[in-house]
């Protein structure tokens, strides 16, 4: 009965909201968004049989965090998408406080979903449980329960399984919080998701050099690419320490050596994915052609969020692009990928003194930049871009408090490429050696100046809407 009601509540939602959503003029063209509501972490990112499926954290009830469904997308070319149905609804009692994120694995043709389920208390303290779900020839998820309870020694904040296998054996990491309130990351093993056996932390606040890092490591995922183990996580409780670590909280990544038999993850120093004002809750798969893809949430939770504009048309937040990790020279690079130049339209080339480039569309463009010397470039009235020739400066106005605010990197300056949709920039520099992503709200303005003295190249394209069906 719970789960009917709750269905009842998201299909009002869907069919009074969708129109007021549609309207909005920055609603994403090409961006995944959801069609009413919250959206957040991206989950249980996959491809099977033939088809990347993209799982998602979203309240369709309302514009505030709640209690979470599992929203899910579908797609052949990670450029058109299918709305599939709602995958998970937060209906029984040990999820009753929400679905939180996990991941998808495939196991005996079918895909199983490994997620938390949260429970509040009315005294304020709280519970996890990890917990399974099952593919069904119709396309809906059987709920399996819990598969794993709290551990002994952590808080209620223990989340997020992020599962793969390795030798035949399943494997998982898992976010939580000691008693001292210190972040950790928990490595676990089975033989049938069924089953976990404890290897003990890996990695987290006051473990392999750290030091103190945050009271929260959420959304770990663990892979290998080249000859290295990534660990991706999201501190929370990390003090700014000049330009590194601006955001409210960080979403980064470490290499190292995952030791299966010991349990022990030995790794370098914790490096930001993204140095924009929004990514969070990274999540990665691997393709059938051996591509390493991601996709983040471009927002972070808690911050400003109820400020934002698009609440008055009844919707909130977005993904990223998708894009590639690569591994070079003891660095993560990343790219949108090669499959998004199917929305390219309209080629321009140009080269010349900035000064004198033309008005370019903005609203949904793609733009490749060769500067040979500092420039600047204001997006539709509401962010800067500029190059000083030692420091690349991304600003914009912040819609909560009106102030200007900015992300930087610094570095020598080969090439730039941006994508552009109707409320988001994302900025790869130097073949993607570094990424600034951010959502801004611009008035109707749709196009984007170049100023300067110095001599540039440039390509740019419209980019079409992609298709949600």
């Amino acid at each position: 009965m719970q789960e009917t009601s709750l269905l009842n509540q998201l299909a009002r939602s869907l069919l009074t909201g969708q129109v007021n959503a549609s309207a909005d003029p920055h609603r994403p063209l090409w961006h995944l968004a959801p069609a009413v509501g919250l959206l957040n972490d991206p989950n249980g990112f996959i491809q099977a049989r033939g088809r990347y499926h993209l799982f998602y954290q979203w309240n369709p009830l309302a514009c505030k965090h709640g209690a979470k469904f599992w929203g899910h997308w579908s797609s052949r070319d990670l450029v058109q998408w299918r709305h599939e149905p709602v995958a998970l609804v937060p209906s029984e009692e040990y999820e009753r406080n929400g679905c939180y994120s996990g991941s998808a694995v495939e196991q005996d043709g079918r895909i199983m979903l490994v997620y938390t389920g949260n429970v509040k208390y009315q005294d304020g303290n709280r519970t996890a449980y990890q917990c399974l779900a099952r593919e069904q020839d119709d396309g809906h998820y059987e709920k399996l329960g819990p598969v794993l309870f709290l551990p002994a020694g952590y808080t209620g904040h223990v989340r997020d399984p992020k599962v793969w296998q390795h030798q035949g054996q399943w494997y998982m990491v898992l976010a939580a919080q000691d008693e001292a309130k210190q972040g950790k990351v928990l490595l676990y093993r089975s033989p049938d998701l069924h089953q976990w056996e404890s290897l003990g932390e890996i990695a987290g606040s006051g473990l392999n050099g750290m030091g103190e890092f945050g009271y929260m490591w959420e959304c770990p995922d663990l892979f290998r690419l080249d000859d290295s183990d990534v660990l991706i996580s999201c501190p929370q409780g990390v003090a700014p320490q000049g330009e590194r670590f601006r955001n409210l909280f960080q979403a980064g990544y470490v290499l190292g050596q995952l030791d299966y038999a010991k349990g022990q993850f030995p790794h370098g120093a914790f490096e930001e994915l993204d140095l924009g004002f929004e990514f969070y809750a990274p999540q990665t798969t691997l393709a059938a052609d051996g591509r390493r893809l991601m996709f983040g949430w471009m927002g972070l939770p808690d911050e400003h969020e109820a400020s934002q504009p698009t609440i008055a048309h009844g919707w909130i937040h977005c993904m990223t692009c998708p894009r590639e990790l690569t591994l070079r020279d003891g660095k993560l690079y990343q790219l949108p990928v090669a499959e998004l130049s199917a929305l390219r339209r309209e080629p321009l080339a140009w080269q010349g003194i900035a000064d004198e480039a033309p008005p370019l569309p903005a609203r949904s463009a793609e733009l490749h930049l060769k500067p040979e010397g500092p420039f600047s470039l204001a997006l539709r009235e509401a962010a800067t871009l500029s190059w000083d020739g030692r420091c690349l400066s991304l600003e914009r106005r912040n819609w909560h408090t009106g102030e200007r605010e900015q992300r930087t990197w610094r570095g020598e300056l080969d090439e730039l490429r941006l994508l552009l949709d109707s409320s988001s920039i994302e900025i790869f520099i130097n073949q993607g050696a570094a990424a600034m992503s951010a959502r801004y709200f611009p008035g109707e303005a749709a196009t984007m100046r170049l100023s300067g003295t110095a001599r540039l190249g440039l390509q740019h394209w419209s980019l079409a809407a992609s298709v949600i069906e």
